[in-house]
């Protein structure tokens, strides 16, 4: 299959030419499906939520989710997308704890690239073993959208990718399943469109994004237990103060990364060697390019006052104002 999105597809931003692509991908997927069952990479974000929505209108029953928690999730968001998926819209849901699993094979993994690839092929390997539970399981879904694709295939054509996405630059080569990529062509407001449409909830819709490879792309550098409690911490520090201050409503992509460098501060008048927490907040529609939102100082001294004093490990806390380019949006 291309992984060119058609020149003569228009960009969906009504209802109606959501309603448009809705009704041919339910079809295209029915044709493609017949009447086996279908996997999906459930994990909570937008892009796989708006793909279970339409593949539950499209097969029904024949759609298992599947959510991984690799170890590598915001705090709390396994057991909300449990709460929401399984006791609120009464998926099918298959829930595997394979924190250890993960975390255990990228020890000492520093490189980006090959972090990504592990997470992505790991995966693959959780869902050949739940598939081997189940009969009939013979396609793979995934919330792949364009912008994964366009970075990706930049290292068949230069040589040089941005980086290659988990579901597209980590799959193996001799993966056993087909693959149901029915939002594969469209950005990222447009999955937003195709969700309201679909009328999944604004709270799941407008969701910030959220890497398929998790804290493992913003814990930077190799993993560390230690270093991935902080950051979770960190993390759900930041958004927290965010929706205090209102601003989840007016900043597309919000969150902490923590480098594997330590430098010397003081707590308790003794000094204390700490990780830096960096905060990095954009606005994007397409995100192909992306502008640094400007925080008012007030929030970021909360943010940074919170942080040190609650989060065992960090010492400094640093805004990050680099947009895309010269800067990607995620640091690895």
């Amino acid at each position: 299959m291309t992984n060119v999105r058609p020149e003569s597809m228009a960009r969906i931003t009504t209802p109606e030419l959501a309603q448009a692509f809705i009704a041919e991908q339910i079809a295209e997927v029915r044709a493609q499906v017949g009447d086996k069952k279908v996997l999906l990479a459930l994990s909570g974000g937008v892009d796989s939520s708006v793909v279970a929505a339409l593949l539950i209108k499209a097969i029904g029953k024949q759609l298992v989710c599947v959510h991984v928690n690799h170890g590598l999730m915001r705090k709390g968001e396994s057991e909300q997308v449990i709460e929401v998926f399984q006791n609120q819209l009464d998926a099918n849901l298959i829930y595997v704890d394979a924190t250890d699993r993960f975390l255990d094979l990228l020890a000492g993994v520093a490189d980006p690239e090959e972090k990504r690839k592990i997470i992505g092929g790991e995966f693959i390997k959780v869902f050949d073993e739940e598939a081997a539970k189940l009969e009939g399981i013979s396609f793979l879904a995934q919330g792949t959208i364009y912008p994964d694709i366009l970075e990706s295939i930049k290292a068949k054509e230069s040589g040089k990718p941005v980086k290659s996405h988990h579901n597209v630059g980590g799959l193996p080569e001799d993966m056993t399943f087909e693959l149901v990529e029915p939002v594969k062509f469209l950005f990222k407001d447009e999955v937003r469109v195709v969700g309201k449409e679909l009328g999944l909830p604004s709270s799941m819709v407008d969701r910030q994004p959220f890497p398929g490879p998790g804290l493992g792309v913003r814990c930077l550098g190799a993993i560390t237990r230690d270093r991935l409690h902080a950051l979770r911490e960190a993390d759900a520090i930041l958004r927290e103060e965010f929706v205090n201050a209102g601003l989840n409503k007016t900043v597309w992509q919000y969150f902490i990364a923590i480098p594997d460098i330590k430098s010397v501060g003081v707590r308790n008048e003794l000094r204390y060697m700490g990780w830096p927490a960096i905060i990095r907040a954009v606005n994007t529609t397409d995100a192909m390019s992306a502008t640094i939102e400007e925080i008012p100082y007030a929030v970021l001294n909360k943010i940074t006052a919170r942080i040190t004093a609650e989060v065992e490990g960090i010492n400094r806390v640093l805004y990050d104002l680099t947009p895309k380019p010269v800067g990607t949006i995620e640091w690895e």
